[in-house]
């Protein structure tokens, strides 16, 4: 049975509640365990897969991207279409282009770029709340402490969620919405970038909004840092108000206040006039896209090491979801023990030490099988290597018993 006491903090929009409930009871807590441990095995068999699968991935984009670097074709700086190229995969860096400009009629916004996106953040309330356990008379307690504050969120938070929502009220939707929008066609030369190039180019920067301050003609609309607010008080927002921002991605064309258009490095088929997904023997699409003026090489050893780096991320989170899974499982001896104190700290501490060591052990051992299963001969390679002081030791030994 809980019950709940409610009081009022030192300030008007701080408040606490303290929640009282009952310790849970040996079976209620053995209930609890087991489904952890439900739980636990799950993620390790789901560890085991990442570990296994994770190097045969890399060994396939590594085969991938050394097959791209022995075909590709570098084009010039300045590249004509040649249909001779066909089907085939090539390498070029030059400007990005697009036919027109984009603009946003509601505030007068015009930018020649790839994308322009509008960014609506209204002020609103937010609930924050921190929490504390404490025990008393036998009994659990948690102290939460609310304290409302206002801030611009770029998303509606409702407030019928809160703990106490009079005097909080939000609106509950959007005057403006926030909205990006895309060139049709966006060109390298002659040729045009497919939609998964287009999809890569997110250098986004704010629009600098000192220029189109003249263009403002609302009464209710004004320019402060780099915003539109929809207020005539900028400094000083109340719950409600809207305030746009703008920024632009991938210059093209003629922006002599924002900078020279982008430079691009890109690494595709050709197909046509257009640069679509490149199929390797292994299996992988190349489609490169570096916001850069880069070689050949240059994209290709970049690709190896983003490679290198996801594969050493994957390994780290198929041993650490080893760990959590190893931890859940055997969290029941906890359990078993809990009910004295000095026990249950050395049985903790010894379940830590033992997942640890545990999960390192099998990560590696999954990692060496799936070099086992993925390169066989690099794996037969190193095991001879390893194996070779071992002979040369037991070779030496009759040597020494002659002597």
């Amino acid at each position: 049975m809980s019950s709940e006491q409610k009081f009022s903090g030192p300030e008007p929009d701080q408040h606490r509640r303290v929640t009282v409930k009952s310790n849970p009871g040996f079976l209620e807590r053995l209930s609890e365990t087991a489904g952890g441990t439900v739980v636990g095995v799950g993620l390790f068999f789901l560890s085991i897969y990442i570990l296994f699968t994770n190097e045969g991935r890399a060994l396939q984009t590594a085969c991938s991207l050394d097959e791209g670097l022995s075909q590709v074709k570098s084009l010039d700086s300045y590249p004509i279409l040649d249909l001779q190229n066909n089907n085939r995969l090539v390498h070029l860096s030059a400007q990005l282009q697009t036919l027109t400009p984009l603009h946003d009629p509601s505030y007068r916004v015009v930018v020649q770029a790839v994308k322009l996106r509008r960014q609506v953040e209204m002020y609103q309330w937010v609930e924050l709340s921190e929490s504390r356990d404490y025990q008393e008379n036998g009994e659990t307690k948690t102290e939460t402490t609310y304290t409302y504050n206002t801030e611009w969120k770029s998303e509606v938070v409702n407030s019928r969620n809160f703990d106490k929502e009079i005097g909080h009220q939000n609106p509950s939707a959007m005057p403006v919405e926030s909205v990006t929008v895309v060139a049709q066609e966006v060109r390298v030369g002659p040729l045009i970038l497919s939609k998964g190039l287009v999809e890569r180019i997110n250098d986004f920067q704010t629009l600098r909004l000192k220029d189109l301050s003249a263009f403002v003609v609302d009464p209710f609309l004004s320019v402060h840092d780099d915003y539109f607010y929809h207020t005539q008080f900028p400094l000083r927002p109340q719950v409600g108000d809207v305030r746009v921002r703008f920024s632009f991605a991938g210059l093209s064309g003629e922006n002599s206040h924002l900078g020279p258009p982008l430079t691009v490095s890109i690494v595709a088929m050709q197909r046509g006039e257009k640069l679509v997904p490149f199929k390797t023997k292994s299996g992988d699409f190349l489609e490169i896209i570096y916001l850069e003026e880069l070689t050949a090489e240059e994209v290709f050893a970049k690709e190896h090491q983003y490679n290198t780096m996801k594969t050493w991320g994957l390994r780290a989170a198929g041993w650490f979801l080893m760990f959590v899974s190893i931890q859940l499982t055997t969290r029941i001896l906890y359990t078993l023990v809990d009910w004295v104190p000095l026990l249950r700290d050395l049985v903790s501490f010894g379940l830590k030490i033992f997942a640890l060591c545990l999960s390192c052990s099998l990560s590696l051992l999954v990692i060496g099988v799936g070099w086992l299963f993925y390169r066989p001969l690099v794996a037969a390679g190193l095991g001879a290597l390893a194996l070779l002081p071992v002979f040369l030791a037991r070779s030496g030994l009759p040597q020494k018993k002659n002597e």
